[in-house]
C-alpha cells in the first residue's frame, strides 16, 4: 500500500520530442508554492538516445526507483521500429512493476462535441500485461503456403485483480460494470476472464453488472448516453477501447493514463501516470501541443499520495483544467487560441487561487 506523506517522492521519467515538452509543462505546476506541496522529484532520462546508450539499463533503474517510492510520472517516449533496437520502455516498466491494470477514463470536455451522445464518464480497466502483447510468434511454410502462429497467455491472478478493481472503481464512481471478453468464441482462454468477472460481481453485489461480448460492447458504447460505465478488458481489447473512448469524448489529449501495481492484499502499491498519446514529432517546438493529459496525469498521481494537502492539490488541478476550458482558455485542438505554455500559465494561476481561497475557508 502507498505510504501517507505530505512530501511526495515522485520518480520523473523524461521522454522524447513533444512528450518531453508536455512533461515540462506539468512539472511547472510543482514549482514554487502553487500546489502547497514540497515535491521531491527524482529524474531519469528515458529518451531513445539515453536508452540506447545504457542498453535500457536506465529504464530498469527508473522502475526500481518507482517501486520504492510508489509514484511515477512519465513522458511519452519513442519506441524504435528497428528490429533488435531498444523496444518499448513501457513494456519494460510494466513488467518490472508487475503492473496488472491500466486505467483510462473518457470524460466530457467543456465546449467539445462528443460522439454518439457520450456524456457520463466511461472508464476502461485494462490488463496491463500478457495477452497479445509479448506473445511468442513464428511462421512456418506448409504446402507452399505461409502460416503465422502466436501463443498468448493470461494468468488467473491478473484476471482476478482486473475484474475486482473494475467493480471497486465502479462503486467509487457510481458506475455500471459493462462489457467483457469474447468468451463464447474462446471459452478456455477468454472464458477465464469472464469467470473472474462473474465472481467479482458476486463479491460486489451492490454494483450494477451488465456483462456483454466485446463486439456488443463496442456497438452499445455509442448508445451509452448518460450512464457512467466501467469496462474491464483484455490487454488487446482494452488498448483499442481506450483510444476509441477517448476520441468519443473529443480528444485523446483529454485524459490521463494510469498503470497500477498491487500488493498481496490487492492494494495499490505503485502508480505510473502518463498521457495516453505519443510523442507527436510534428508538433515539437511549436508551442501548440495540448498539455492537458500530462497535467491531469500529475493530478491523478497526487490523488494516490493519501494526504489532505495532496488531495486538495489534485482536486484543484482537475477543477482548474476543466474550468479553464469551459471559459474558452484552451489550445487550438480544443477550439481555443492558446499555446502550450499559455494554457499551463492559466492552470497555474487558477490552481494557486483555488488553494489560497480554500485555505481561508
Amino acid at each position: 500500500m502507498l505510504p501517507k506523506t505530505d512530501a511526495p517522492h515522485i520518480v520523473v521519467m523524461h521522454g522524447d520530442q513533444t512528450g518531453e515538452e508536455l512533461l515540462q509543462q506539468a512539472l511547472r505546476l510543482g514549482e514554487g508554492d502553487a500546489l502547497g506541496l514540497n515535491l521531491e522529484l527524482q529524474h531519469f532520462d528515458l529518451s531513445l538516445e539515453k536508452r540506447r546508450a545504457t542498453k535500457n539499463k536506465v529504464v530498469s533503474e527508473a522502475s526500481a526507483a518507482m517501486l520504492k517510492s510508489g509514484l511515477g510520472l512519465k513522458a511519452a517516449t519513442i519506441t524504435s521500429e528497428k528490429t533488435g533496437d531498444m523496444g518499448s520502455p513501457n513494456a519494460i516498466l510494466r513488467n518490472d512493476m508487475h503492473a496488472q491494470v491500466i486505467l483510462r477514463t473518457g470524460r466530457r470536455i467543456p465546449n467539445v462535441i462528443t460522439v454518439g451522445g457520450a456524456h457520463a464518464p466511461i472508464t476502461v480497466v485494462r490488463m496491463a500485461v500478457e495477452d497479445a502483447y509479448g506473445a511468442k510468434e513464428w511462421r512456418e511454410t506448409k504446402d507452399g503456403d505461409e502460416i503465422a502462429y502466436r501463443t498468448s497467455q493470461i494468468h488467473r491472478s491478473t484476471c482476478r485483480i482486473v475484474a475486482e478493481y473494475a467493480f471497486q472503481h465502479a462503486r467509487k464512481t457510481g458506475a455500471t460494470v459493462f462489457g467483457g471478453p469474447k468468451y463464447t468464441v474462446s471459452p478456455v482462454y477468454e472464458g477465464m476472464f469472464k469467470e473472474e468477472m462473474d465472481a467479482a460481481a458476486q463479491r460486489n453485489a451492490d454494483v450494477p453488472y451488465r456483462p456483454l461480448l466485446i463486439d456488443a460492447t463496442l456497438a452499445l458504447l455509442l448508445q451509452a448516453g448518460g450512464q457512467p460505465l466501467v469496462v474491464p478488458a483484455m490487454n488487446r481489447d482494452g488498448d483499442l477501447l481506450s483510444d476509441l473512448i477517448l476520441q468519443m469524448f473529443g480528444s485523446i489529449a483529454g485524459s490521463e493514463s494510469l498503470v497500477l501495481a498491487f500488493d498481496d492484499e490487492n492494494k495499490v502499491k505503485a502508480v505510473m501516470a502518463e498521457a495516453p498519446h505519443g510523442t507527436a514529432p510534428a508538433l515539437e517546438g511549436k508551442d501548440i501541443a495540448n498539455p492537458m493529459a500530462m497535467i491531469l496525469a500529475l493530478a491523478a498521481l497526487l490523488g494516490y499520495v493519501h494526504s489532505k494537502a495532496a488531495d486538495l492539490a489534485s482536486r484543484a488541478i482537475y477543477e482548474s483544467v476543466f474550468e479553464a476550458i469551459q471559459n474558452g482558455e484552451a489550445t487550438v485542438d480544443l477550439h481555443g487560441q492558446m499555446g502550450t505554455a499559455a494554457f499551463t500559465d492559466a492552470i497555474i494561476k487558477r490552481v494557486a487561487a483555488k488553494l489560497e481561497v480554500w485555505s481561508a475557508l
